[in-house]
């Protein structure tokens, strides 16, 4: 099929000539015919499928008859994208595909200025696209009104969901108007998706370009058991091959990105991070590097990684698994893209098995396991001390607040109820201090007494903190300013708490 069959006008039709468009990929193919008609759309394709023309052109052709040349433009298209990435390369797609009709398009996101933002919107906008935050917060200032708006977009629904913008998404929803054209699109459809899918969309048309359990297959998927304290050497280890001439690094947090990208240049690989602690210009500056050619290595976070569209990306790494299986799908659909072959490479240590068992369940097929390389996994058991009732870190809870950090610490109070008592099948005590083992001036011996209250407290506050943390660690008392620290190995993980002006005075 060419796009002249499509029914688009010719303004467009030059346009998409000129981004280098041949014939529409299969989600152009089935949902433009229906949206250039006004049918709600609902779109699961992963990303890479070129779903941004498929909603892009029909918006532009039926908004381009009433294009205003002169006088006040409302919003009449809103687009509602996840990251600050995306954002932008949408907004990019409009200008492309729209650069022969009159219709003014604008793009509003969070971490940079909103002055220039609001000047863009005062002059007037027909088409804006927009991510949750940054949209409610200048409609709570006043400068945006969405009562005018005939076509709404959701793009990347499931990415909503998972960084929690589904009630942002839902509040913004309700300040359109009732009468819309909605056009929905997802890469996946959990349950939370459908339910808004069903209070979004009226009888829509469902176009489904590959299934929700499947991968790209042109993609060649394997996985390589590494212990976690080897994975950088792994991936050293394979940057190094000729074939990999672009790689995207993906990192469970913003830290690890950090951290592998400083690895990486202590092994001569030039490498940059992107993730949502950088500054936007930093981010694009990464992105443009990246895509030019000046660093063929990229590490990033999942929610910094959408909008990211490099053509020919030959490698995709999982250093780190995802706890969420539906997350693999959309981190390998970065390569392969445009009919091209593309490799997909995971690291799983021990602790992320199960991770890789529910990917597994969802692709409905096992990912091809590499033995022979030379980091295999030495690591097949808990350790010890973690199976003694103490907790393993799962990535699927909230962090837990460190100590010291807290309302009660920072105020200087104490618990209301006393310490829980050492667990009976796991009487670990923590051994007090004798006297030898700290020395104090004289000049000092009227706040003894003090001291050895704080260190009679040592036992139960060590065995308290044991019961809710995978970490020993003292706790403060009443003085806002105590600190803690970890005694040596012969006093059986004691730990004892002193207030601040004895300084530092222990012996071995």
């Amino acid at each position: 099929m060419k796009f002249e069959q499509l029914h688009l006008i010719t303004p467009l039709l030059r346009a998409v000539e000129q981004e280098g468009y041949e014939t529409p990929s299969p989600i152009q193919e089935k949902a433009i015919p229906g949206a250039l008609e006004g049918r709600d759309i609902l779109g699961c394709a992963q990303t890479g499928t070129g779903k941004t023309a498929a909603f892009a052109l029909p918006i532009l052709q039926r908004l381009a008859p009433h294009a205003k040349e002169q006088g006040r433009r409302p919003i009449r298209a809103l687009v509602l994208t996840p990251t600050r990435e995306l954002a932008l390369q949408i907004y990019e797609n409009f200008c492309g595909y729209g650069r022969h009709l009159r219709l003014r398009s604008a793009v509003i996101f969070g971490g940079v200025s909103q002055v220039p933002q609001v000047e863009a919107l005062r002059r007037g906008v027909d088409i804006l696209v927009a991510t949750p935050g940054r949209l409610w917060d200048l409609m709570n200032q006043g400068h945006i009104r969405l009562d005018a708006v005939e076509i709404f977009v959701l793009d990347e629904a499931d990415r909503m969901l998972d960084m929690g913008f589904v009630n942002d998404v839902k509040k913004i929803v309700a300040k359109l108007p009732q009468k819309k054209q909605t056009l929905f699109f997802s890469a996946t459809m959990p349950r939370e998706i459908q339910e808004l899918v069903s209070s979004l969309l009226t009888n829509p048309i469902r176009v489904e370009v590959t299934p929700q359990a499947t991968t790209v297959e042109l993609i060649d998927q394997s996985v390589y058991f590494v212990d976690k304290a080897n994975k950088r050497r792994l991936l050293t280890h394979l940057l190094r091959d000729d074939k990999v001439t672009s790689a995207l690094v993906f990192t469970r947090t913003k830290h690890g990105a950090d951290r592998v990208v400083r690895e990486l240049g202590r092994d001569k690989i030039n490498a940059q991070a992107i993730h949502g602690n950088k500054s936007q210009n930093a981010r694009q500056q990464a992105l443009q590097n990246f895509k030019s050619g000046k660093i063929r290595v990229l590490v990033a976070t999942d929610i910094a990684a959408r909008g990211i569209d490099v053509e020919e990306l030959s490698h995709v790494f999982n250093y780190d698994l995802p706890n969420i299986p539906e997350t693999y799908v959309h981190r390998i659909g970065r390569t392969g893209r445009a009919g091209l072959s593309g490799t997909a490479i995971s690291f799983c240590d021990y602790e992320e098995k199960a991770y890789l068992s529910d990917i597994e369940k969802l692709i409905g097929k096992p990912v091809p396991v590499v033995e022979d390389h030379p980091y295999p996994m030495q690591v097949f058991e808990v350790a010890p001390n973690q199976e003694r009732g103490q907790r393993r870190p799962s990535h699927q809870q909230g962090r837990q607040q460190p100590d010291g950090k807290g309302k009660s610490a920072q105020e200087g109070r104490r618990p209301a109820q006393r310490p829980a008592a050492p667990r009976q099948n796991n009487p670990v005590k923590a051994a007090r201090p004798s006297q030898q083992s700290v020395k104090e001036p004289a000049s000092q011996a009227p706040h003894q007494n003090k001291r050895q209250n704080d260190a009679a407290h040592a036992p139960k506050a060590a065995n308290a903190q044991r019961n809710r943390s995978s970490q020993d660690r003292g706790r403060g008392g009443r003085n806002g300013g105590s600190r803690s620290i970890r005694l040596p190995k012969n006093f059986a993980e004691g730990v004892i708490t002193r207030p601040n002006p004895w300084g530092d005075i222990f012996s071995k």
